[in-house]
């Protein structure tokens, strides 16, 4: 009967690596393709929205620093999953669930702030704080039509108009949402056995995430919407991704990416072994095998080393 996992021994970077990024090669140029489009979002000129006297009342707020700054966002939304997946790595030592879930997170954190500088854009809304951009020295000028005529720095100004929805906090969805899916199918969080400690691990990457999205609120930077919009931004975009290369936590192999990681060289024997290595009962390889046939044949093409 076949299954999905290879029973071969261990599969590192050095002895499988390669193979596995070549399997996948158009998907890392279609990242890099997302990454460029992303680049030429940031240099779009965002929709300068009316604002009239009268809606200044609700963007007035104090122009302050940012609590969690912009280049902290990468290093936690990204770096930090990163470094916990190298961590299950040397462990585990399945190449193919590294490269999976590192691929799963770039393509999670990218899509999304793709998504979210697009809607910016697009939607020219005002930030809490608008007024002390456009008016630093606190004298507000309108044209005969009544909206704002800015005489503060062009590149202050052009932020103000970018608040919906939150990057900072879509950025953090997106990253840590994908984390603690992958967190929640390593640990079986979801095996019926009752282990609430479990839970509290998986929910802790998505108690920083939203504190990130507090942050933004706190400081005046965004609205309450803006945050609530980045937050289920990130966290969709996050829940994709993750299901595209790993089965839901709940599932039997929730533990074990789709395609199969233990790529040989040599004739391979694919073998579902849970965690614990004991041996899986034909009902469960049946309902395994019914509901991840994506799984067998992703073991056989990566072993033929299909594009």
């Amino acid at each position: 009967m076949r299954q999905n996992q290879c029973d071969t021994g261990p599969h590192t970077i050095q002895t499988h690596g390669a193979t596995v990024a070549w399997t996948y090669l158009y998907d890392w140029l279609n990242l890099m393709l997302v990454g460029l489009l992303l680049i030429t979002i940031h240099l779009v000129h965002p929709f300068y929205r009316f604002v009239g006297r009268n809606m200044m009342i609700d963007l007035k707020y104090p122009l302050k620093e940012n609590t969690v700054p912009f280049w902290a966002v990468p290093i936690i939304a990204v770096g930090l999953p990163t470094a916990i997946f190298i961590a299950i790595y040397f462990r585990k030592r399945d190449v193919c669930d590294l490269h999976h879930a590192i691929l799963g997170l770039l393509y999670s954190a990218l899509v999304t702030s793709v998504i979210t500088n697009a809607i910016k854009n697009a939607v020219g809304r005002p930030r809490p704080d608008f007024f002390w951009r456009c008016f630093p020295d606190g004298k507000d000028v309108y044209d005969r039509f009544g909206n704002v005529i800015c005489h503060g720095k062009d590149n202050v100004v052009h932020e103000g108009y970018r608040s919906f929805p939150s990057g900072h906090t879509s950025g953090s969805f997106a990253g840590l949402t994908f984390l603690s899916l992958y967190l929640a199918g390593k640990m079986q969080a979801f095996d019926h056995r009752g282990h609430i400690a479990k839970l509290c691990i998986v929910f802790l990457p998505l108690l920083l995430a939203s504190l990130i999205g507090i942050s933004r609120v706190d400081d005046y930077w965004h609205h309450w919407q803006d945050v609530f919009a980045g937050g289920l931004l990130g966290l969709v975009v996050a829940v994709f991704c993750y299901l595209h290369f790993f089965p839901p936590p709940y599932h039997s192999a929730g533990w074990f990416p789709h395609t199969c990681s233990r790529v040989s060289e040599m004739s391979v024997t694919c073998a579902g072994n849970a965690p614990n290595d004991r041996e899986r009962t034909d009902e469960q390889i049946g309902r395994q095998e019914n509901g991840s046939n994506r799984n067998v044949n992703g073991c056989a093409e990566l072993e033929s080393g299909g594009m």
